[in-house]
């Protein structure tokens, strides 16, 4: 089919553009090369996919309406995966404004087109960000989550219910998905794990929140590819779901659904670095800190809905990710 993704210099996006590719799918890329990090670790992640003669990159902002229309119009996408956005909980702090420019106008440029060109599937990606400082785990579809610590989450959680609002009065199938605490190789360099591996290696001090009193559900980005795959597959209807399950997030009033994409195995942060040190074969001088503004201690997905849904859980160990990513970083960096 023909796939449109937003975000294929991104790392979650790139990964989905080449399992899609590799599926033997039609890609269009749409990535604005935002110099939030390294564009040259984007362009790279570009090229890779560039290799596949069923691949084809549109630079634009989606902020950039007119633009925008412009690629969905030349290739007519069956489906879509909306992955792009300003990333970042802690740069958010900084810049918020960029966070609603990229975050919700471009959702918005996305959910019109999407209105009035009318793919098959369109498929957002969200944040385990929108559950906020809730301590009810694991966190399921069904929580409450309206109470966002940071900009980031609010534009989330924002997109997510400005598409119910489309699903329900045009009758347009849409899946939300929101990430735990994605990693593996090409990464991004603000992610813990890429800063923890570098400065290590550059015999740096890492530096630990919290005093490293924190848990998260990591998710290896192969997993979560392979779930948001099979999610494209499972088109939401208005009658909803019918899964049986408790956490089921069907609308009653639309062809929408927000889904977990998560393994439910929360690992302490100091578990996850004795994993990088064991890989590095170092071991890390650790800088203890406070906890950041907007963070939280813990986080840990609801899975009933997700196997209902897919059949499939996130199964990746993080000694297996962590090595997995390691091995990228040496490799890419010459490290």
């Amino acid at each position: 089919m023909r796939c449109l993704v937003t975000g294929t210099a991104g790392f979650i996006g790139f990964h989905l553009a080449k399992r899609l590719l590799e599926q033997g799918h039609e890609v269009m890329g749409v990535d604005g090369m935002t110099p939030y990090y390294d564009v040259k670790l984007k362009e790279n992640r570009h090229a890779l996919l560039a290799r596949h003669n069923g691949f084809s990159a549109h630079i634009c902002m989606l902020e950039d309406a007119e633009n925008v229309r412009a690629a969905f119009e030349s290739f007519s996408p069956e489906l879509v995966f909306h992955l792009a956005a300003q990333a970042g909980v802690r740069y958010s702090l900084e810049n918020p404004r960029a966070y609603i420019d990229s975050n919700v106008i471009g959702s918005f440029n996305i959910l019109e087109l999407c209105r009035e060109l009318r793919p098959r599937h369109l498929l957002i990606a969200s944040t385990s960000s929108v559950y906020g400082a809730s301590t009810d785990f694991p966190l399921a579809e069904t929580d409450r989550s309206d109470h966002p610590l940071t900009v980031y989450a609010a534009t989330k959680k924002s997109v997510e219910t400005l598409a119910h609002s489309y699903a329900h009065l045009w009758d347009m199938p849409i899946t939300i998905f929101r990430f735990f605490s994605a990693y593996g190789p090409w990464g991004r360099p603000d992610m813990a794990l890429f800063k923890f591996v570098q400065n290590i290696l550059a015999g740096r001090p890492i530096d630990v929140y919290n005093h490293g009193n924190m848990e998260r559900d990591f998710t290896y980005v192969s997993d979560l590819v392979e779930a948001i795959v099979r999610l494209g597959d499972r088109i939401p209807t208005r009658g909803g779901d019918a899964t049986g399950v408790d956490t089921d997030s069907s609308s009653p009033v639309g062809p929408y659904r927000v889904v977990n994409i998560g393994g439910g195995h929360p690992v302490s942060l100091l578990r996850f670095i004795e994993e990088i040190e064991n890989t590095l074969g170092r071991k890390a001088e650790r800088n203890y800190m406070d906890m950041q503004p907007g963070d939280v201690p813990r986080t840990e997905a609801s899975t009933e809905y997700l196997k209902a849904l897919i059949g499939y859980l996130p199964e990746t160990p993080t000694a297996v990710g962590v090595g997995e990513f390691v091995r990228w970083y040496r490799e890419y960096y010459r490290a």
